[in-house]
């Protein structure tokens, strides 16, 4: 996975909350793009690059900056690929796109899934017997018809809106873009004052799309993307509490790593930040206070916490 993706860093988040890393194991790449072929002077493909953590650091591919090998990369330590491209070519696919995240099968040496809604799926439901929350389900079948509605207007105008945003080539193209999601933004303001949770009072996979593209925002976006239609934290009172909210899940914060996040964006993409410059910033305590409880249902987790602390009471 790259914890600066927001596909990538859903699907391990979802890893955490169901309780699954003790039987499903996870590599972190590097957040800078690197030449993946850096000994043939034709391919100029950039892409993912798995490093150990202290290793020498790593610049853009134009040689600009240098970026530390942090303890929170994993290596690929199943076939020691140097690059997630050469997973996929280790699996015969050679189309190009090389994306995290990928769901690796040991076994059998090849890639089972690279789809995040698809690996979302599985680790909601294929892997219970060994989950340490089964009852946690982001995919619950009664609010399907509600996920789906979300899911139309989300992802187009805040999940891929953003990217629109900031690799528009046109102005024409960026103003639509921009006015999306500022939209969107104000209709997910208005329906997170009224309850707690996209869906309503359950926790579901909408939320976790939500969530990875507005932790994002303000960090990244605004900045980078030119989504600077407002900051969530001064403009979105209730997209801003819910952010601490869902961060405060437990679990979720392991898949938050805004260093990562920050790096990935400002020095992966020479065509937007040659000089792969990192604004400073500042630091925002997603940990602190928030008033979501006041709009009920409990977080995913919460009553196995419950039932747990009151079996080792008696």
């Amino acid at each position: 996975v790259a914890l600066a993706c927001p596909w990538a860093d859903g699907a391990l988040a979802a890893l955490y909350l169901k309780g699954l890393e003790h039987v499903i194991s996870h590599s972190v790449v590097h957040p800078t793009w690197q030449r993946t072929r850096p000994e043939n002077p034709s391919d100029l493909h950039c892409g993912w690059a798995f490093r150990n953590p202290g290793d020498q650091p790593l610049s853009n591919s134009l040689g600009f900056g240098s970026f530390d090998c942090d303890d929170a990369l994993i290596p690929d330590i199943v076939n020691n690929c140097r690059f997630v491209r050469d997973l996929y070519e280790k699996a015969n696919d050679k189309a190009g796109k090389y994306s995290t995240p990928v769901l690796w099968d040991k076994k059998e040496g090849t890639i089972v899934n690279n789809e995040s809604m698809d690996i979302l799926k599985m680790f909601n439901s294929k892997f219970n017997k060994f989950a340490k929350h089964p009852e946690l389900d982001l995919f619950p079948e009664h609010l399907k018809s509600e996920a789906e509605a979300a899911n139309a207007w989300i992802y187009p105008n805040i999940n891929n809106g953003v990217y629109r945003c900031g690799f528009a080539k046109s102005q024409e193209a960026y103003d639509v873009a921009v006015k999306d999601v500022a939209a969107a933004l104000d209709k997910a303001e208005s329906l997170l004052s009224q309850q707690r949770y996209v869906c309503g009072d359950s926790f579901t996979f909408m939320d976790l799309r939500l969530f990875m593209t507005l932790v994002r925002f303000d960090p990244v976006y605004v900045v980078y993307f030119k989504t600077n239609v407002g900051t969530i934290e001064s403009n979105y009172p209730n997209l801003f509490n819910y952010i601490k909210d869902v961060y405060q899940f437990s679990g979720m914060s392991k898949a938050i790593n805004m260093k990562h996040i920050k790096m990935h964006y400002f020095t992966s993409h020479p065509d937007l930040n040659k000089f792969a410059i990192i604004p400073k910033g500042r630091d925002v305590d997603l940990a602190g206070p928030h008033n979501r409880g006041k709009k009920a249902a409990a977080p995913p987790g919460c009553w196995a916490k419950i039932l747990e602390f009151i079996s080792g009471s008696k």
